[in-house]
C-alpha cells in the first residue's frame, strides 16, 4: 500500500473524512463510463477541489504539436481555460518537465511561480500544488491546486492524496484518447476504401480478343497515386496514358482522380500529344498548390500502320524492345501542373513486331539489396520474360518485382501486338523418383503457378494433387526402384495441363481407377483427389511402351490485370 493510500485509510479510520473513499470510488465510476470528457472532467476537477477544500483548481494537457501545456478545465474564481505554457514555464512546467510534484509553501517568495496570471487577473497566489498526471506513454498533464481555504500550505499528505484522487483522471484522458484514435482510425479507414474503390472504377476494364494495350496497377500503400488509361478513337487509334502524382495519402489520390479524369477528357478529343499535355498542364498550373505535380505519358496507336505518337512530362523514358535491342525514348517536358505555358516535343516510333514499356519510378525504385533497380534492371526484367506471351510476361514481371522490396506504387503498361496463340511451356523439371525430392517440386511448381497468376486456394489444390501422383508414381511403378520422374507444366489458352512422366514398368491405365469410398481403409485416396479436383485426367504408356505417362488437366483463366 502506498503513503497516499495509507493516509486515506487513517482518515477514514480516525473518521476524519469519511467521503474520502465514496470519492474515489464515484470519481472512477464516472470518469470510466464516460468518454465524453468536456462533460466529466470540469464536475471531476470541481469535485476534487471541493474535497481538498482550496479555492482554485485546474488541469493542463500537453499538446505535442505546439509542445505547450494548455489549461483544459478550470474551477474558481478566474477562468484560465486556454491558457498556454510552455514545458519548463512556471510550477505546472516543472512537474510536467520533472514528472514529479511540485509543492510551493510561499508564492510570493518562490522563484518557480508564474506570477504574470496574478498579475493581470488580480488574484493572489499565497501556496499551490500540481501532480504530474502519468500515463503508460509518459507524462500527459498537470493537476494543479491553489490557495487551500483554511490559509494552510500544502504539505507531503495533500501530495499523496491528489496523486491519488488523479489516478482515474489520467485513465479517463487515456481511454478517451483510445477511443478517439480508434474512431479516427475508422472514418480514415473509409475514406481510403472509397478512394481504393473510386481508383479501382477509373481503371479501364482488361480488354480480350487480341487487344494490343496491357497494364497493371500495384499500390504500394492503401491507394494508389499512379494511374493508367486506354481507350479508342473514331478514327480507329487507341489512346493510351500512364501517370504519376507526387506524394501519398488522400490529397495525392484526389489529385490522382482529376488528373486521370482530366488526362482522359483531353485525350478523347484526338489532340497531338504534345498539346494533349499543354492543355492538361495549363488546368492543373491553375488548379494544383502545395507544391503537388504529375508526372505521365500520353500517345495514339495506330494498329493499321503499327505507328505510335507520344509525349512525356516528366516520366520515366519508355523503352522499345525489338529483338533483343532496346531504345529509349525520354520526356523532353517538365511534370504537369509546375510551369504554364510550356510545350511538350513528341516522338514517333513503329512497333516493328516488337514491344513498347512505359513504367512508373516505382518499378525503377524497387530495392535490390543495398541499391535500386535502375533502368539496367528493368532492361534485364524484360529480358527474362521476354519469350512469355504479353498477359504472361506482364504478371511474371509484376510477380518477381513483388518478392523485392516495393516502396512506391508500381505500375506497367505494355504496348504490343499479340501473338499467335500457342502453348506455354511454365515449367519443366527432372527429379529423382525419391519422397525427400518431392519438397523441392511442390516449391518450383508453387512458385510456378504463382507466376502465371493461379488463386492461391486453387494453387495449393493443384500442387497437392501433383503431389499424390508422384507419391503413386514412387510407390507403386517404380516401387523402391531407382528411377526419374520428369514433371511438366504447360498454359494452352485457358487451360493449366500437367504432364508426370517416367520410366518405370508400364502401367495397365484400366487399373487406375478411383477408390469405393464406401471401403473402410486408410490411404488410397490420391486418384480420388485428382479425379475431384481436375477436369480431366488421362495415363497411358509411354513411346514404344516403356514407362508412363500421366496427363491431368484444369481450366483457369488468365486473370485480368486488377487481379494479378
Amino acid at each position: 500500500m502506498n503513503a497516499a493510500a495509507a493516509s486515506l485509510l487513517a482518515r477514514a479510520a480516525a473518521g476524519d473524512d469519511a467521503r474520502a473513499f465514496a470519492l474515489l470510488a464515484e470519481l472512477s465510476e464516472a470518469l470510466a463510463v464516460s468518454l465524453d470528457l468536456r462533460r466529466t472532467l470540469p464536475i471531476a476537477i470541481q469535485r476534487i477541489a471541493d474535497y481538498m477544500q482550496v479555492e482554485a483548481a485546474s488541469l493542463f494537457l500537453y499538446d505535442e504539436e505546439t509542445e505547450e501545456l494548455e489549461c483544459k478545465v478550470c474551477v474558481g474564481p478566474v477562468d484560465l481555460a486556454g491558457l498556454r505554457l510552455g514545458r519548463d514555464q512556471g510550477v505546472v512546467g516543472r512537474s510536467f518537465s520533472d514528472n514529479a510534484v511540485q509543492i510551493v509553501a510561499d508564492a510570493a517568495t518562490d522563484a518557480r511561480v508564474y506570477k504574470r496570471i496574478d498579475a493581470q487577473t488580480g488574484f493572489v497566489t499565497r501556496s499551490l500544488i500540481c501532480v504530474p498526471l502519468t500515463a503508460a506513454k509518459g507524462t500527459i498533464g498537470v493537476l494543479e491546486l491553489v490557495n487551500k481555504q483554511d490559509g494552510q500550505a500544502f504539505d507531503a499528505t495533500d501530495a499523496g492524496i491528489l496523486r491519488l484522487l488523479a489516478v482515474p483522471t489520467v485513465l479517463a484522458i487515456n481511454n478517451a484518447r483510445l477511443a478517439n484514435a480508434l474512431i479516427e482510425q475508422q472514418r480514415l479507414k473509409r475514406e481510403f476504401d472509397l478512394a481504393r474503390r473510386l481508383q479501382k472504377l477509373l481503371l479501364p476494364k482488361r480488354r480480350r480478343a487480341g487487344f494490343p494495350l496491357l497494364a497493371v496497377n500495384v499500390p504500394a500503400h492503401e491507394i494508389s497515386g499512379d494511374f493508367y488509361d486506354y481507350f479508342d478513337l473514331a478514327d480507329g487509334r487507341i489512346g493510351f496514358v500512364i501517370g504519376d502524382v507526387a506524394g501519398k495519402g488522400l490529397d495525392a489520390a484526389l489529385l490522382m482522380t482529376r488528373a486521370a479524369s482530366l488526362l482522359r477528357w483531353a485525350g478523347k478529343d484526338g489532340l497531338a500529344p504534345g498539346e494533349w499535355l499543354r492543355r492538361a498542364n495549363e488546368e492543373l498550373c491553375q488548379t494544383t498548390h502545395g507544391g503537388r505535380f504529375v508526372c505521365a505519358a500520353v500517345g495514339y496507336y495506330d494498329r493499321a500502320g503499327g505507328e505510335v505518337v507520344m509525349a512525356g512530362a516528366g516520366f520515366p523514358p519508355a523503352l522499345l524492345h525489338v529483338e533483343g535491342v532496346y531504345t529509349e525514348y525520354r520526356s523532353e517536358g517538365p511534370p504537369l501542373g509546375i510551369v504554364a505555358g510550356q510545350e511538350f516535343s513528341e516522338s514517333r516510333l513503329r512497333l516493328d513486331g516488337g514491344a513498347l514499356y512505359f513504367f512508373s519510378d516505382g518499378v525503377t525504385d524497387v530495392r535490390l539489396g543495398e541499391g535500386r533497380l535502375g533502368q539496367d534492371g528493368v532492361r534485364a526484367l524484360i529480358e527474362r520474360h521476354a519469350a512469355a506471351s504479353p498477359e504472361v510476361r506482364l504478371r511474371s514481371m509484376v510477380s518477381e518485382l513483388r518478392q523485392l522490396h516495393l516502396v512506391d506504387d508500381t505500375t506497367l503498361l505494355l504496348l504490343e501486338e499479340p501473338r499467335a496463340q500457342k502453348t506455354e511451356l511454365l515449367l519443366r523439371q527432372v527429379f529423382p523418383a525419391q519422397p525427400e525430392r518431392l519438397r523441392e517440386m511442390r516449391a518450383d511448381l508453387r512458385a510456378a503457378l504463382d507466376r502465371n497468376g493461379v488463386a492461391a486456394d486453387l494453387r495449393d489444390r493443384l500442387v497437392l494433387a501433383v503431389d499424390e501422383a508422384c507419391c503413386n508414381i514412387i510407390r507403386h511403378a517404380y516401387a523402391g526402384a531407382g528411377g526419374d520422374i520428369l514433371l511438366s507444366l504447360r498454359r494452352d489458352a485457358d487451360v493449366l495441363e500437367f504432364e508426370l512422366r517416367d520410366d518405370a514398368p508400364a502401367v495397365d491405365p484400366a487399373r487406375i481407377t478411383p477408390r469405393d469410398l464406401a471401403e473402410c481403409r486408410a490411404g488410397g485416396l490420391g486418384v480420388n483427389f485428382i479425379d475431384a479436383l481436375m477436369d480431366g485426367w488421362r495415363l497411358q504408356p509411354g513411346a514404344g511402351g516403356v514407362g508412363n505417362v500421366l496427363r491431368m488437366w484444369k481450366r483457369c483463366p488468365a486473370p485480368t490485370e486488377d487481379e494479378a
